[in-house]
């Protein structure tokens, strides 16, 4: 038995060992299939991935990901590597990257994005920064999209529009989907989507396009 051992290895067919221990694998696996840990949800693994952000980091490394730490607000979630090539017909941010998990948005989308993330950094100013999720009503953010979007005429209409946006957005982490009482909670993870300055432009054209369509009666009088 010694004897095919020692061949083996005179082979090249040495045993791998791991050196890693199960609960960083735990808090890889965990960013890798969820994109993000917090701490409220799953305080263990969160626990070890800001213990163990280096060993999780050169983990990553090969994948031009890293282990990011929001302490404040009880978040550990993927990033891209500075750097990282991205690929020549792909913007370089944040979630460009195949492993992390980001779809294009659509017009509609990024709209309620800058809209829920802007509710979500009023409710810090008001409650304090921390994990705590911020809940909104179905019926005010409906309302508040139709400051930018010419309605349906039918509140349920209007309303199930706005439950398929959240359901949409929902698999980047950042809502949850519509619960039983029409409320919607934003979690913290909002706050590192999408680059501010861009959120707040995109902002900015939407009300200049609804500000357009609103004088346009008026310019044809």
């Amino acid at each position: 038995m010694s004897d095919s051992f020692d061949a083996g290895i005179e082979d090249g067919a040495t045993p791998a060992v791991s050196q890693t221990s199960s609960e960083v694998k735990t808090g890889v696996q965990e960013l890798l299939r969820n994109g993000l840990i917090e701490n409220e949800h799953k305080p263990a693994v969160y626990r070890t991935a800001t213990v163990h952000k280096d060993d999780i980091n050169v983990i990553l490394e090969p994948l031009d990901l890293e282990l990011r730490v929001d302490e404040v607000r009880g978040l550990a979630f993927l990033g891209v590597r500075p750097g990282t090539n991205v690929g020549e017909d792909q913007e370089q941010d944040e979630w460009s990257h195949p492993l992390v998990r980001r779809q294009r948005l659509t017009l509609e989308q990024s709209l309620l994005v800058v809209l829920l993330r802007q509710l979500y950094l009023i409710h810090e100013q008001e409650k304090g920064t921390s994990a705590d999720f911020a809940t909104i009503s179905l019926e005010e953010v409906t309302s508040q999209l139709d400051l930018y979007f010419a309605t349906s005429g039918s509140d349920t209409r209007d309303q199930q529009r706005v439950r398929n946006l959240i359901s949409q957005i929902s698999v980047h982490g950042i809502v949850y989907e519509v619960d039983e009482h029409d409320s919607i909670r934003i979690r913290p993870l909002i706050t590192h989507f999408a680059d501010p300055e861009s959120l707040n432009a995109l902002l900015a054209q939407y009300q200049r396009i609804a500000d357009d369509q609103t004088q346009a009666p008026d310019s044809d009088g």
